[in-house]
C-alpha cells in the first residue's frame, strides 16, 4: 500500500500511544491517512464520518481492530458528535464539504456543514473537556494576492462560498480557543494530493489529470495554464497535523501547510502525460469561477513553531500517486479493469 509510512514522519509517536483520538471525516482522503499513522502508533482511534465524501476502503484495514471504532454520523448532529467524543482527549477535525466548484453549485450545504458543523464539533469538545483540537482550513481563504509567498498575517479575501466557509470555520476555532481557553489550532492546506484522492468533477486538478491521462482522454486546463499552485503531498499534510497536535506553541494559531514550490497547471499536465506515457492532449477552456491565479505558501511560521519541513517534492509525490492509481485501479471514484489500463476505451 502506497501512502503514509510512519518512518516518513519526524514526530514523537509516543505522544499518541494509548491516547483516545477522534478524527472527523476519518474515512476521507486526508483523514484516513491520519488514522493510519495513529493506528500504527498505538492510539485508540474513533472516526466520525457520514461517508458522503469518505470511502470505506480507506479505513477497511482497521475496521475489525479493537482500538478502532467507526461512527457513521453527521458533524451537525450534536448527539452524533457527543457520542463520538466519549473519553476523547484529542480531535483532528477534517470533516468538510470540499471543492470550490461544488460550493458554487451548493453554497448553502457547504456553509451549513463547514461552519455550523464545525461550531457543533467545537462546542461539544468544550463540553467534553477535550484537551486539544486541530482544525483543517484552506489556502483558499487568501484569494488572489499580488504578494507571494502567502503569509498567515496577510489580508484574507475568499472568492468562493467554500473559501468563505473555511475562513469562518477557522475564525470560529480561534474564537473558541480564546473565549473558552481551549487548545485549538488551524492548518491552511495548500493543494493537497496523493494516494486515495479520487477523481471526479469536483476533485483536485491532480486527481482529475491523472484519471484522464490514464484513459488517454484530454486534460482540460481552465484558463491559460500559467496559473500556479503549491502542491503538497499527503504525508506532509499528515505530519503537520501531528506536529500541531504535540506542539506547546500551536494553541490559538493558524499555520500554512504547503510544499514550498510553485507549479504551473500546464507544466503539471505535461508532467502527468509524460509520467503516465499517455496519448492525452491538453485542451484549454475558460477560467473557472472562484479560482485564484497564483498560490505559494510561506511555511516559515510552521517551521519555526512546529518544526514542519515538507519532505516530498512534486516529482516524487506525483510518481507515488500515479503508482497508487495503477495499483488500485481507482479512477474518477470508480474501479477500472486492470486489463484495460494500457489501452483504455
Amino acid at each position: 500500500m502506497i501512502g503514509l509510512k510512519p518512518t516518513n514522519v519526524v514526530i514523537d509517536a509516543s505522544c499518541f500511544e494509548e491516547t483516545h483520538i477522534l478524527v472527523t471525516g476519518g474515512a476521507g482522503f486526508i483523514g484516513s491517512h491520519i488514522v493510519d499513522f495513529l493506528m500504527r502508533n498505538g492510539a485508540s482511534v474513533r472516526v466520525l464520518d457520514d461517508l458522503s465524501n469518505g470511502d470505506m476502503s480507506n479505513i477497511a484495514q482497521w475496521v475489525n481492530k479493537r482500538e478502532f471504532e467507526l461512527i457513521v454520523g453527521d458533524i451537525r448532529n450534536r448527539n452524533d458528535v457527543a457520542k463520538s467524543l466519549r473519553d476523547v482527549s484529542l480531535v483532528f477535525h477534517q470533516a468538510s464539504k470540499v471543492s470550490v466548484p461544488f460550493s458554487i453549485d451548493n453554497p448553502h450545504l457547504v456553509t451549513d456543514v463547514n461552519v455550523m458543523g464545525t461550531t457543533v464539533v467545537l462546542d461539544e469538545c468544550r463540553k467534553a473537556d477535550v484537551d486539544r483540537v486541530v482544525v483543517a482550513s484552506s489556502s483558499s481563504v487568501y484569494g488572489d494576492t499580488t504578494t507571494l509567498p502567502k503569509t498567515e498575517d496577510m489580508h484574507t479575501n475568499p472568492m468562493s462560498p467554500y473559501a468563505a466557509s473555511k475562513l469562518a470555520e477557522e475564525s470560529i476555532a480561534l474564537v473558541f480557543s480564546a473565549t473558552y481557553d481551549m487548545n485549538i489550532s488551524a492548518l491552511r492546506y495548500f493543494n493537497v494530493y496523493g494516494p486515495r484522492q479520487r477523481g471526479g468533477s469536483y476533485a483536485g486538478v491532480m486527481a482529475i489529470f491523472i484519471s484522464q491521462a490514464l484513459r488517454y482522454r484530454p486534460l482540460f486546463i481552465d484558463g491559460d495554464g500559467q496559473q500556479t499552485r503549491d502542491f503538497t503531498y499527503i504525508d506532509d499534510i499528515v505530519e503537520c497535523n501531528l506536529l500541531a497536535a504535540q506542539s506547546s506553541q500551536s494553541k490559538g494559531n493558524v499555520y500554512n501547510v504547503g510544499g514550498g514550490a510553485q507549479t504551473t497547471i500546464e507544466s503539471l499536465a505535461d508532467r502527468i502525460i509524460k509520467e503516465t506515457e499517455s496519448k492525452s492532449t491538453k485542451t484549454f477552456r475558460e477560467p473557472r469561477l472562484g479560482d485564484v491565479r497564483d498560490s505559494l505558501a510561506s511555511i516559515e511560521k510552521a517551521k519555526k513553531d512546529l518544526g514542519y519541513i515538507p519532505k516530498t517534492d512534486i516529482n516524487a509525490g506525483l510518481k507515488l500517486t500515479i503508482q497508487w492509481v495503477r495499483d488500485t485501479g481507482v479512477i474518477a471514484g470508480k474501479c477500472r479493469k486492470r486489463a484495460s489500463s494500457k489501452h483504455p476505451h
